[in-house]
């Protein structure tokens, strides 16, 4: 490829290697670059467009991380056969199939956290469940989905959750959202008012949080250390807040927990710390809510029960989601509720109008009952150790003693400590200015904190070339 066809401007103020990055882009685009052709070595690109290595090689870097290259290793450098959509040629009147492309999708950014491996997910065997439901489909199942989720769906998460999480419960006890988000909001209208109070770990959860406070709950961070929530600590802040403030002199009405894997310590809670917990929701008449987000991905050890398998009082509602196991664009997650409370909810989802659609809820139905679940599950617990691995080696490779990485028994990231003087905001920024995912840990505290880090998700890194290329970009904005 010549420098006329890359038409490259030092005048621009755009770098050189992001103006590269776009024209090896637009090749692929318009079919000079096809899938599978091998692209020119760092080196004679380098020498053939008066750049130094480094700029091809940034350019190179950036285009691994995204999907677009394929390394080959000794083979060289490869366009991949699966190109994302919006890089892939244009379709000519002898290929067009008559699809309209889709505005506005694209390839999962790389560190993006709260994805599972897309690259991995069994796309036929679900076109296949698909169509195999839609071809036996009723007239009453076009009809509106019913408020609380799909009863078949609900009977199949009975016993997954007996099996798999030690939680007795009945179908009547399970409520299917969209979100963990929209669990949250059903449990703020359905058992809670605008003003209460809960306990909410430090750091923790950002999204969570945020919409906590959207329906206007007041937050008390309680820390969390290697044993998890911090119970002592809440009940300290609580009694001092009792004595100091009058104003704030109502005990906590609920707490929001990770218990299995922290997010995003990724620390596991002690029984001794669970035992005290659910102590003081049943001595207070508090709930706790237990965001199981990622607890099928643990790689040693013995599987950790749910906190709900030891609430012998029902004071846990226990929220999990299949954004996480299967895909984000599902839109499914569930809630067990205890069983007193289950006439509350459904008069909540009655009033809210909630309804999953109930095609998606078949095929997540017949997923789990034939089997595919348990084994998409181990695939994935053993891909993700591998991937974990890829990244972990890769980052302590390009970053070294900048970094150490709490590497914990499961999860879904990694929490890539940073030296507290270190403004990991300002890395987060950079990054995703980059292209990166990721977060900084002190965005997920509530109050000013000098810990400094950034949470970056391993599952959507493909292998050790892609997580070495990944962590020189890293490197790089470090520096």
């Amino acid at each position: 490829m010549s420098n006329t066809q890359l038409r490259l401007d030092r005048t621009q103020n755009v770098p050189i290697y992001r103006q590269l990055y776009q024209r090896l882009r637009e090749a692929m685009a318009d079919g000079r670059l096809p899938p599978g052709k091998r692209v020119p070595s760092v080196r004679s690109l380098a020498s053939e467009l008066n750049l130094s290595r480094g700029t091809v090689e940034l350019a190179y870097q950036l285009l691994v991380s995204e999907g677009y290259f394929l390394p080959r290793g000794p083979a060289g450098t490869i366009v991949s056969p699966h190109l994302p959509e919006s890089t892939k040629p244009a379709a000519t009147p002898e290929t067009a199939t008559g699809q309209e492309p889709k505005p506005g999708l694209a390839p999962p950014l790389p560190f993006q956290l709260g994805l599972p491996a897309l690259d991995a997910f069994p796309n036929k065997l679900w076109t296949r469940l698909t169509h195999r439901r839609l071809r036996a489909q009723t007239s009453a199942e076009l009809n509106y989905p019913p408020p609380t989720g799909h009863p078949a769906l609900k009977r199949a998460l009975v016993t997954y959750l007996g099996v798999s999480r030690g939680i007795a419960c009945q179908p009547e006890q399970i409520f299917i959202t969209d979100s963990y988000r929209d669990s949250l909001g059903l449990i703020c209208r359905a058992l809670l008012k605008s003003g209460d109070s809960g306990w909410f770990e430090e750091p923790g959860y950002l999204m969570a949080r945020e919409r906590l406070l959207n329906e206007g709950m007041h937050l008390t961070p309680v820390g969390v250390d290697a044993e998890g929530l911090n119970v002592e600590e809440g009940l300290n802040v609580e009694e001092g807040l009792n004595v100091e403030d009058e104003s704030r002199a109502t005990s906590a009405r609920f707490a929001v927990v990770t218990p299995t894997h922290q997010s995003p310590t990724g620390v596991t809670m002690t029984l001794a710390r669970r035992q005290a917990l659910l102590a003081w929701a049943s001595r207070e008449n508090a709930w706790i809510i237990e965001d199981d987000y990622d607890s099928e991905y643990r790689y040693h050890g013995h599987p950790v029960p749910a906190l709900k398998s030891l609430d012998h009082d029902d004071r846990v509602l226990y929220a999990g989601t299949f954004s996480k196991v299967l895909f984000p664009a599902i839109k499914l997650a569930y809630l067990v509720v205890p069983l007193s409370q289950v006439a509350i909810f459904q008069q909540a989802m009655q009033r809210l109008g909630h309804g999953c659609p109930t095609l998606s809820q078949a095929v997540v139905t017949d997923f789990i009952e034939e089997g595919h679940f348990a084994r998409h599950l181990k695939r994935m617990r053993a891909l993700y150790k591998v991937r974990r691995e890829h990244l972990r080696q890769a980052l302590e490779h390009h970053l070294g003693d900048r970094i150490r990485i709490d590497l914990q028994a499961g999860g879904m990231h990694l929490l890539v400590r940073l030296a507290d003087d270190i403004d990991d905001v300002a890395i987060a920024s950079r990054a995703a200015s980059a292209g990166l995912g990721g977060h900084a840990l002190s965005a997920w505290t509530l109050t000013p904190t000098r810990q400094s880090g950034m949470l970056l998700s391993f599952t959507n890194v493909i292998d050790a070339d892609h997580a070495h290329a990944l962590a020189a970009r890293l490197a790089t904005l470090l520096e």
